[in-house]
């Protein structure tokens, strides 16, 4: 069985100080290296055009569209030479390119369609890991559990990543978003087409690079995305590209829910309003769907669960 073309993506945004180190710790089994400068202000075309190794490629972007946005880009240009697995590597040096070979195996193996680093598996990682970092990644972990559909992995955050060029092509990449929700929305897309994800234990690296991230700007539009992702992947999932039970679930439970609730808090306001308490029968009508649908909901959610994708829909290369 021939090796597989492996093809390093880097989107690169102010990160003159460190991209040449990552360049150069890229591994000889790697043969593209795709750098995407995303309209940096500071010397980073320049150290990467300085840069030697006969591999590098370097594409530019005229304007700033964020890390999703430098990403496609970049896999564009790597399936336009031959790539049958993209690697994303960011270009702060926060990862080890060393663990390289073991985040490409389970494509390699043909038992994956994707792969994630996992920082979360290494106790050692975990305690040198900031305390708020580690608390958001916990919360944020749940919730895009509950958004993709991947319920078996963790650590959403890292952008430490391996594709096949197959699973690329069958994505809809207008779906991607551009910015900070990039891996939460590619794991969604991945979903939907039924590919199979496996985590990659590996340690954390911290060093002296600087976040471009605004927490106030994802506090206040993150939670929009998640919901509009939600439901974007029970649509396509499971009422265009099939229909299960976790439909008639989601169907029956939510309206249920929303009546109960309503009709509940209304008559709960006109009981202190008027002074009246509401009778036996119009609390067991507002409780009666209440319980019905979460009970639908929480049966959705456990057969979301056991309906993972577990057989990947690439075959080992031959």
């Amino acid at each position: 069985m021939s090796a597989p073309h492996i093809a390093v993506v880097i989107p690169c945004f102010n990160v003159a100080r460190h991209v040449e180190s990552v360049v150069r710790a890229v591994p000889p089994c790697v043969q593209t290296i795709v750098a995407v400068d995303d309209a940096s202000v500071d010397d980073t075309v320049g150290v990467l055009a300085r840069c030697s190794d006969p591999r590098l490629v370097l594409v530019r972007q005229a304007r700033n569209g964020g890390v999703g946005s430098a990403m496609l880009a970049g896999y564009r240009e790597a399936l336009t030479r031959g790539a049958e697995i993209c690697v994303k590597v960011d270009g702060d040096g926060q990862m080890d390119l060393a663990l390289l070979p073991a985040l490409v195996a389970p494509l390699v193996s043909g038992s994956a369609d994707f792969s994630k680093g996992n920082r979360f598996r290494d106790i050692d990682a975990l305690g040198a890991m900031p305390r708020v970092r580690l608390l958001g990644n916990g919360v944020l972990s749940f919730l895009t559990k509950l958004v993709s559909g991947y319920w078996s992995i963790f650590d959403p955050t890292n952008g430490y990543t391996a594709i096949s060029a197959a699973t690329l092509r069958r994505m809809d990449l207008s779906r991607i978003a551009p910015r900070y929700f990039f891996e939460t929305s590619v794991l969604i897309e991945l979903n939907i087409q039924g590919a199979v994800v496996r985590d990659v234990e590996m340690g954390a690296r911290y060093g002296d690079e600087r976040s471009q991230l605004s927490v106030g700007r994802v506090a206040a539009t993150f939670p929009f995305l998640l919901v509009r992702g939600l439901w974007r992947r029970f649509f396509w999932r499971y009422m265009i590209r099939d229909f299960t039970a976790v439909t008639v679930c989601v169907l029956a439970g939510v309206p249920a829910l929303l009546f109960g609730l309503a009709f509940g808090g209304y008559h709960w306001w006109l009981s202190i309003a008027s002074g009246h308490t509401a009778s036996a029968g119009t609390v067991l009508l507002a409780a009666l769907p209440v319980i019905l649908g979460s009970q639908c909901l929480l049966t959705a959610f456990v057969l979301d669960i056991v309906q993972q994708p577990a057989r990947p829909a690439r075959a080992p290369s031959d």
